[in-house]
């Protein structure tokens, strides 16, 4: 069976994984990231893809998952706000370093892909991956081919609009956008929003920098009042970005990924009857809404069946 090097570049760590042509991982390797200069990156990226290619053997080719606007052909990382990058030839170095084909694209547009052949979407036609953390990440699968737009950034669902005169600034500088409502860090701005209604909360015991969106959950899972509205306004503005997603491509089914999506039937129970109650162009209840099951091994899974494809596609493999 035919294996190859998947790579999960993230702004706190590198992994890299031996991943078999099914989607089974297995070996991986991490390395902490302390600092995110190009040339930095790239010594941690030998290190841990070198750790990964002596547990291999002979690979098809390594692929790679990176933050950002990424030249699909090339693999030029044309823009990372996270990584401060622009125009860095990622995949070029890379190449030239191992000798041996190497892909780069967006990493959750590579989960998108990992879940859509091993995960939550196969048997699916038409597919959305939402990955709830820090931000909002994303990819589309429309008609079984993985949309990449005509620049490469087709999936940033993270930067539609749902709040654009009440809302919280987003990082990319515009007001309310999706991943400023509903991503983890969404959720804890809701619960500083609400906070002045709820004088005594336990929450505002927690110090400001220590209140995660984990924290938030567990108390709205236990009836904690300020917890529970923080949450409902959350889940109203998912719900929100949800319905437009099924707007805009009518998937058949949607996966949750991201850290926020752990919340498993918890969020599920609410959020689904209120995107269905914003469902208006095709019937309700037709998309599926379901938490994604490769979790955290999507990027690495999906970034290994780009190289073993030769290319971000879900088509059949090419030879590569």
């Amino acid at each position: 069976m035919r294996t190859a090097i998947g790579v999960d570049l993230g702004g706190s760590h590198v992994s890299a994984a031996v991943v078999s042509e099914d989607g089974a991982i297995h070996r991986q390797h991490e390395e902490d990231l302390e600092d995110l200069r190009f040339e930095a990156v790239i010594d941690a990226l030998d290190t841990t893809i070198g750790m990964a290619l002596r547990d291999a053997g002979d690979v098809a080719g390594i692929g790679v998952g990176s933050p950002g606007n990424i030249d699909a052909a090339t693999g030029a990382v044309l823009y990372s706000p996270n990584f401060g990058w622009e125009n860095e030839p990622l995949g070029e170095r890379l190449r030239a370093k191992f000798g041996m084909p190497v892909f780069v694209a967006n990493d959750a547009r590579c989960a998108t892909l990992g879940e859509y052949t091993f995960g939550t979407g196969r048997q699916t036609k038409d597919f959305a991956l939402l990955t709830l953390g820090t931000g909002i990440g994303g990819g589309i699968v429309a008609r079984g081919e993985l949309a990449l737009g005509y620049r490469w950034g087709a999936g940033e669902i993270g930067h539609h609009q749902i709040r654009p005169h009440d809302g919280f600034v987003c990082g990319c500088g515009k007001i309310g956008c999706f991943e400023a409502q509903a991503s983890g860090t969404g959720l804890i701005r809701h619960a500083f929003a609400v906070a002045p209604s709820f004088p005594r909360s336990a929450l505002l015991d927690v110090p400001r920098d220590k209140l995660s969106s984990k924290k938030i959950r567990r108390a709205a899972q236990a009836g904690d009042g300020h917890a529970l509205a923080a949450w409902n306004n959350f889940i109203a503005d998912l719900a929100i970005g949800l319905a437009n997603i099924i707007a805009f491509v009518n998937p058949e089914t949607i996966a949750l990924g991201g850290g926020v999506s752990s919340a498993g039937d918890f969020m599920l129970a609410a959020v689904r009857p209120l995107t269905d109650d914003l469902t208006t162009m095709v019937p309700k209840g037709t998309t599926r809404i379901v938490v994604a099951a490769l979790g955290n091994d999507a990027g690495q899974v999906g970034a290994a069946t780009m190289a073993l494809r030769g290319g971000l596609t879900t088509g059949a493999p090419v030879a590569v």
